[in-house]
């Protein structure tokens, strides 16, 4: 049978979107700021300082929280915002109350903010 025989016309199901409104991608951390990130929760953990963290990723930003105990809020929060990579740096390291520690475009050195120095430990 053809087409016109059942009634039945082919059609596109795909919805195109408008041009230039497409969504904007997802902001995450790559696997280096990734690594940066969890040496430094590594140490911490194994202080006994850190016990929990949360990750999440938007359309604006990206937010590893670092928690003391689960049911808390978070102590620290390293955000990634790339609008504000060329004014005052995308990562930035708040305090629970909202304080910003440190802002800057190097991941590493905004993390030295709340990663404290190694001590020797001499017998």
């Amino acid at each position: 049978m053809n087409e016109g025989e059942t009634g039945e016309t082919l059609r596109s199901d795909r919805i195109v979107p408008f041009p230039g409104a497409a969504p904007s991608p997802q902001v995450t951390f790559s696997r280096d700021e990734l690594r940066a990130i969890l040496n430094l929760y590594g140490r911490r953990v194994a202080e006994g300082e850190w016990r929990d963290y949360a990750i999440d990723f938007a359309r604006d930003r990206a937010v590893f929280a670092v928690y003391r105990r689960t049911s808390e809020s978070p102590l620290y929060r390293i955000i990634k915002d790339p609008k504000l990579a060329r004014r005052q740096g995308a990562y930035a390291v708040e305090t629970t109350s909202g304080l910003v520690l440190k802002r800057g475009h190097d991941l590493a050195r905004v993390l030295q903010a709340i990663d404290k120095p190694v001590k020797l430990v001499t017998n």
